[in-house]
Order: C-alpha cells, then structure tokens, then sequence
C-alpha cells in the first residue's frame, strides 16, 4: 500500500478551522435539555452548533453517560474531523485488515480507520465495547493533535501528579502534555484520576479544550 502524507497535517488542520455550518443534524442554536446545571455547558453546546458532536436526540445529551472506547474514538475523529482525504491507497482500507475486534460494517468503523491514518496509535485489538478511561482517552487525543497540528516534540518541566503511581506508564508523557496543553486539568487534590471512567461531558470539553489549543497555540 502506498501512502502519500506529506501533506496531511496541514489540510486536515485547514479543514478543522474551516467549519460549515449546513448540514449539521440539529440547527443551530439549540440547546440540549439535560445540560443546564452542567460546567462546562457552553463548551457542548459549541462543539454541537459547529457540528462536531451529537446527542442521542435532539434535546438529550446524556451528560454522565460512561464512553465506549468506539463512542470515544468518534468523539476524536469526528471532533477533529480526521479523514484520508490527504493518503493515496492503492486499495481502500478497511477496519477488519486493521483491528481484531472492529467489523466492517459497525457505525464507528470509518472513525477507527481515520484515527489509525491520523496518528492515533490504537492497538490491533482494542475492544470498541469497552467503557473508555480518563487516560486512555487522553492518550489518543494528544496523538491525534499532535498529527493534527504536526506539533513539534516538546520538552516539558512534568507537574507532580498526586496519583501518578495510578497512571499507566505509556501514557504518562501524553498525559503530561495534556495539561501542558490544557487539555486537562488536576482536581483539587492535585489527582488526574487516570484510572476513572470517562463521561461524555469530559469527552466533550477535553475535545473543545483541545481545539482551542490547535487554535491558540496557548
């Protein structure tokens, strides 16, 4: 197979700041009803009018529900609008040749597929099933910015992290970037909370928060 990606970065970060706005599944404006009392409201809202996210209507958000490692990898390339608009296959790719447990055919197959050519280095037999974690969440957004932005390495002073023996060590230098980044942020007790697992509330402001990053640089 061959692939030209030299060009990858730089139209897929056109394509994130050139939102349209037609053809979103809910008109703008709207408002999801289960959001009102829920920090982080404006971010949702933002993300669903530029059409990055979805409920499952139009008025429920279900803030609390747990992500699936499928709704979660959505939540990724959709929101970062991933694509391989920008790759040359000699056949195109399909998620059975790929993963283990991803079929052809499932709904989130093509954002598999997207974050795989993207930078996201997800294994070959992750579980779309499985309730996603904070920090694996975490970990596949930072690479998929990363490409995204085609952000330089970095060398960063680490911040303490009070559960830091909790973190997975893979995914210690994204998380670490992650709040470099200001992806993320410790709770008030200076915890990451790495092992908890993630609602689509803090799916959908570590996805804006992320976005502002590309955006800002800051």
């Amino acid at each position: 197979m061959n692939m030209k990606k030299s060009t990858l970065a730089a139209i897929t970060t056109v394509a994130i700041f050139s939102f349209s706005l037609g053809g979103q599944m809910f008109a703008a404006g709207n408002t999801f009803k289960d959001i009102d009392n829920i920090n982080g409201k404006e971010k949702i809202i933002s993300l669903k009018n530029q059409g990055l996210i979805k409920g499952v209507s139009e008025s429920q958000f279900l803030p609390g529900s747990k992500v699936t490692t499928a709704q979660g990898i959505q939540f990724i390339s959709g929101g970062l609008q991933l694509s391989l608009a920008a790759i040359d296959f000699n056949k195109a790719p399909v998620a059975s040749g790929l993963f283990t447990k991803v079929k052809d055919k499932a709904w989130y197959a093509e954002a598999f597929i997207n974050a795989y050519y993207n930078e996201v280095k997800l294994p070959k037999d992750i579980d779309p099933n499985l309730i996603m974690t904070k920090e694996q969440f975490t970990n596949y957004l930072v690479q998929a910015i990363e490409g995204v932005g085609n952000l330089p390495m970095i060398n960063i002073v680490p911040v303490d992290i009070a559960d830091e023996a909790s973190l997975t060590p893979a995914y210690q230098g994204s998380i670490q970037r992650s709040l470099k980044y200001k992806i993320n942020s410790l709770d008030a007790n200076g915890k990451f909370n790495p092992k908890s697992e993630l609602t689509r509330t803090e799916a959908a402001i570590m996805l804006y928060n992320a976005l502002e990053f590309l955006k800002t640089g800051v």
